[in-house]
């Protein structure tokens, strides 16, 4: 089946055009809406769907009425992007498959607009998002071309951004020994890492780019640097997108985004770098059963606070 006798080009609120390209890309069915009919469409046009995704940085699927983890995992195998464990603080909880829960932190809580696993050797390519249960207030999933906001912090802030891409940035994570779902940054070092064993903990931190401190207490500091600010990715226009989370770590209480050296990034810089990635956002909210594909590599993403319930799913691919 050709993807232009399946899909059809639909619209959905916080869209935006940038550089003549919708984004997000929203495609609904012009023929037949059961979850069977789109995995049967996607295999038959894995590279289309794979082009659209980084010409649009995102892509959502829109009124194909999959219904639940098991429809969505066949989704994410229809894809046949491979399989990459995530490694990072948010709590999640295998449910099907590739299937897992976005962060289960608190609901309340805005989680910040970051790229999946950015500070770790191996990041995602894709982030695939499901959402089973949309919430009945708030709880969008706003998320931001990055490119857009390494060209404007470059207008306002040239030197400065040419200097911390050219010197590295360093950053620092405090994580618990065991699990906190009280935290949205509550997993603990012994889940991150698949281990208690502390020894085989430093070993898999060091072949992930980090090393590892402990604590008193039985927590860990994980020391990442350094990085670059921006980065370049093949097959992007030779954009340079904003792939790093100083705003969403420089001076938090279990974390720290300085330069290499130990010296401080101005606070102004990084306030302003904030209102930026915010002006630039994209606020996309749920609608049940969508399927949101972004390209990790190219867009940021958040959670707004939310009432309960809400459940959104997630799979991650090379």
């Amino acid at each position: 089946m050709e993807a232009a006798d399946f899909f059809s080009v639909s619209e959905c609120k916080g869209q935006k055009t940038i550089d003549g390209e919708q984004v997000p890309l929203v495609l609904a069915p012009s023929a037949g809406n059961g979850c069977d009919a789109l995995v049967e469409a996607i295999k038959a046009n894995r590279a289309w769907v794979e082009e659209k995704v980084v010409a649009n940085s995102g892509l959502l699927l829109r009124g194909f009425d999959v219904r639940d983890a098991a429809e969505f995992n066949a989704v994410v195998e229809a894809l046949g992007w491979p399989d990459i464990r995530y490694v990072g603080p948010a709590p999640r909880t295998h449910v099907h498959g590739r299937v897992w829960t976005a962060n289960e932190g608190p609901l309340e809580e805005f989680i910040y607009y970051h790229h999946e696993m950015v500070l770790i050797k191996e990041c995602p390519e894709k982030v695939i998002l499901f959402c089973e249960v949309p919430p009945p207030s708030g709880g969008e999933t706003p998320f931001v071309p990055s490119f857009r906001v390494t060209e404007r912090a470059l207008e306002e802030f040239p030197d400065m951004v040419e200097e911390l891409d050219a010197r590295g940035l360093r950053y620092t994570f405090t994580a618990p020994s065991k699990n906190h779902t009280g935290s949205m940054r509550g997993r603990g070092w012994e889940d991150a890492f698949g281990t208690s064993d502390k020894a085989e903990a430093e070993r898999r931190a060091r072949a992930l780019g980090m090393e590892v401190e402990w604590l008193p207490g039985g927590g860990a500091r994980t020391v990442l640097g350094p990085r670059k600010l921006t980065r370049v990715f093949p097959g992007r226009k030779g954009r340079r997108m904003w792939f790093n989370t100083v705003v969403g770590m420089h001076g938090k209480e279990l974390s720290s985004a300085t330069l290499a050296d130990g010296s401080e990034i101005p606070a102004d810089f990084v306030r302003r770098c904030g209102e930026i990635i915010e002006e630039e956002s994209i606020q996309f909210r749920w609608e049940k059963g969508d399927i949101l594909i972004l390209d990790n590599l190219a867009t940021l993403h958040g959670r707004r606070p939310s009432l309960p319930p809400r459940r959104v799913l997630v799979a991650t691919c090379k």
